[in-house]
């Protein structure tokens, strides 16, 4: 018998960095706009070999390009 764990899932407020694919969920847009988006707000965060974006980099780049 295989016994398979779940991946706890984390509401995305609440996150310090998403991947990829949070980062496109988040931006409701494509891989291609979202890596544009986080080169420009310097978000980009390497850890080992995984690539993680800081959410409130992101954000407050956001909100300076809203004005």
């Amino acid at each position: 018998m295989c016994i398979m764990r779940k991946t706890t899932e984390y509401k995305a407020e609440n996150r310090l960095t998403v991947d990829i694919e949070g980062l496109m969920a988040m931006l409701s847009c494509g891989e291609v706009t979202a890596k544009k988006i986080a080169d420009y707000a310097e978000a980009r965060v390497i850890v080992g070999r995984r690539v993680l974006y800081n959410v409130d980099k992101i954000k407050k780049y956001l909100d300076a390009m809203a004005v």
